[in-house]
């Protein structure tokens, strides 16, 4: 506790720090408020991802075994890691088998006997501590993450689970990348983000065994989806010819239905986006590739059973520290835990170090972590069991961590106060005889609470809320009454619907970056080639879709970093995200939609969708068999615009890993509809 203490003076005491939190705090309310603004039934879906996550957890063994007998159907292999030392020695095999196979690929910058692992983000890894373990067998990991190459050029750890920079200003990042990278001194962002692009590019094309996280596993399909805004995480799942997924046995939701219904949570909690730019959907191994999928429990199955078992229905949005009036004044290292702030405050004793108990004493549990949580966990509640010592019991902690980090006069006041509380004849009575005192409005505490450097106690009130209630519940209750109309609803016309899918899908792209042109069929071919012309493409990067639609220009249909367009085809449009659906197939290469730096997409105006869930749940009688196109492909993606990143001071910069340019022509066929 003492170290937390020093930590935490530290945090305050640091300008630049501050200003850096100041910033992301506000824009980060500011984006996750005006995106849940389009969605309109926030709370039933809130009350939907709980009950899905309850049932999960609540027969996790059950959902596993059946993830797992999908995954291994799919031709993934599976391994369950029961620790940190068993998932380490698991990576490790894999590289050695790599590397016994005289695969290692030829790379000027590194010796001949030397892995390189492409990284995504993955928060399990920096649990178990991955990237120091590959250090010491002489194996060399690269983070692909803007925010997380920049945090392991400086030697740290990340700040925040979903921002790890968060902590940086540029000028910051212009002195490390100046040092590290050898370029010129700027603190101009899209610059920086260019140097990183650069040279991260060449870790994409020549890495052995790309590694990433999970974001959810879906047991009905085995199916891996990860969530990604700069592209680094398809380049890794899709370029090495291995790729190994670490994920947490906690992870899993039961169908793509109800993958749907998280992917209209996680990205607006976490970035404030409708959609990130890639959903990727990953079913089995790309022709040629090797895939490994590591489960780890690692205490996961003890706080399953256990009072904050609630815990594990964390989606790892990061919503809850952005709401958090602590953590928007430290940040995430005073903490010392990879998990920082509430959520982290209760899991960390659990699944990094039992030390951290002192974590949970870091809150006013004033409710804002809950109150932002897309899956309506009472963090509240479960940091007051963590303070009572009801947390995972362990059999190597032996001490009672009940108030742990507590000076004695406070525990025993807490511990009076707890008693008073319990009993409602004795709280009514101290709050009316407390209420009568003649006491100023604000009470001093003294100093040696820790809280009476800063803060004064409000006089209580003589006449409590609960006494006043009655009253004001009634006035709610007519006022209410009056506000109430109905409405009934009008029919509309189908082909109506179809144009409005469209103009939705047109002004959603649109307001991503992208840009539609709406087209005849007839039109496509001479539209294609002057938009092409006008770009100074030379070659074309495609899969079987775009050869189609392209003439007069070389076609390329092997990846090649030089191409500076790709064009493909789209198995749908999705009308409220502005989105594409891709699939992997029989000449359908998703390599075209990620390595260049402009993606050109063909989509018939007939194939866009209302939601991602109608893109994901098509009706398998249907004439596109878009279901079964999903779970047949080998991977998937979901493009919703241009990649992006705002890993540098939330300053939005478009075109990081992949393509800075989105561009859809839409052949119109709707009258056929």
């Amino acid at each position: 506790m003492d170290i937390f203490r020093h930590r935490i003076r530290q945090s305050l005491a640091d300008a630049n720090l501050q200003i850096a939190l100041d910033n992301n705090a506000q824009r980060r309310r500011d984006g996750r408020l005006a995106a849940f603004a389009s969605v309109p039934d926030y709370q039933e879906r809130r009350a939907r991802a709980h009950a899905i996550k309850a049932d999960v957890v609540a027969h996790l063994d059950k959902y596993l075994d059946h993830f797992i007998g999908k995954v291994r159907e799919n031709g993934i292999i599976v391994h369950r890691a029961e620790n940190a030392d068993e998932a380490i020695r698991i990576v490790l095999e894999i590289a050695e088998k790599q590397k016994t196979k005289n695969k290692i690929r030829v790379r000027p910058r590194l010796s001949a006997s030397q892995l390189l692992f492409a990284k995504s983000k993955s928060m399990v890894s920096e649990e178990i501590n991955l990237n120091h373990a590959l250090a010491e067998h002489n194996i060399r990991v690269v983070e692909t993450d803007l925010g997380e190459y920049i945090v392991q050029l400086r030697g740290e750890r990340p700040s925040h689970i979903i921002t790890p920079a968060v902590h940086l200003r540029r000028g910051d990042v212009g002195k490390l990348f100046a040092e590290k990278l050898g370029i010129p001194y700027t603190e101009d962002i899209p610059t920086l983000t260019n140097t990183a692009r650069r040279v991260l590019r060449e870790v994409f094309l020549t890495a052995d065994i790309g590694l990433s996280g999970v974001n959810f596993g879906v047991a009905g399909t085995g199916t891996l989806c990860l969530v990604t805004n700069e592209g680094n995480g398809r380049m890794v799942t899709t370029l090495p010819p291995v790729h190994v997924a670490l994920m947490g046995i906690e992870r899993l939701v039961p169908t793509l239905d109800d993958l749907a219904l998280f992917l209209s949570l996680l990205p607006r909690s976490a970035t404030g986006q409708k959609l990130s730019v890639y959903t990727s959907l990953i079913n089995s191994p790309l022709p040629g590739q090797t895939r490994h999928l590591i489960l780890l429990d690692n205490g996961r199955s003890a706080l399953r059973n256990s009072p904050l078992a609630e815990s594990l229905y964390c989606i790892r949005c990061g919503a809850c520290l952005n709401a958090c009036p602590v953590f928007r004044e430290l940040g995430g290292h005073a903490y010392g835990s990879i998990y920082p702030g509430p959520i982290g405050s209760v899991i960390s004793s659990a699944l990094v170090d039992p030390k951290f108990a002192c974590l949970s004493q870091a809150s006013s549990l004033c409710g804002a972590c809950r109150e932002a949580c897309p899956v309506d966990i009472d963090l509240p509640e479960l940091l007051l069991r963590v303070r009572a010592g009801e947390g995972v019991k362990r059999e190597d902690v032996k001490r009672n961590n009940s108030g742990m980090g507590l000076p004695a006069s406070v525990k025993f006041g807490l511990k009076a106060f707890r008693f008073i509380t319990l009993s409602p004849y004795l709280f009514s009575l101290a709050q009316r005889t407390v209420g009568l005192l003649p006491l100023p409005r604000w009470i001093r505490l003294p100093a040696w609470t820790g809280w009476g450097y800063s803060k004064d106690f409000p006089r209580l009130a003589s006449r409590p809320f609960r006494a006043r209630w009655g009253k004001i519940k009634q006035v709610i209750r007519e006022e209410g009454n009056q506000g109430i109309r109905e409405s009934g609803a009008t029919a509309v016309p189908a082909h109506l619907i179809t144009q409005s899918l469209i103009t939705r899908f047109m002004d959603e792209l649109a307001a991503l970056g992208g840009q539609a042109y709406l087209v005849s069929e007839k039109e496509l071919p001479a539209r294609l080639t002057e938009f092409l012309a006008s770009k100074n493409i030379d070659r074309v990067l495609v899969d079987e879709a775009g050869a189609a639609y392209v003439t007069g220009i070389p076609l390329v249909r092997e990846p090649d970093p030089a191409v500076r367009a790709g064009v493909t085809g789209a198995l749908c449009g999705i009308a409220e995200t502005g989105s594409l659906l891709l699939v992997s197939g029989a000449g359908q290469t998703l390599t075209a939609s990620l390595l260049p730096e402009i993606h050109v997409a063909v989509l018939k105006t007939s194939d866009i969708l209302p939601t991602v869930a109608d893109a994901l749940r098509r009706p398998e009688a249907s004439p596109r068999a878009l279901s079964r196109a999903v779970r047949a492909a080998a991977a998937g993606v979901i493009v919703t615009g241009p990649s992006r990143t705002a890993d540098i001071e939330m300053t939005l910069t478009i075109g990081v890993h992949g393509p800075g340019e989105l561009h859809v022509f839409l052949i119109d066929d709707s009258a056929g509809v």
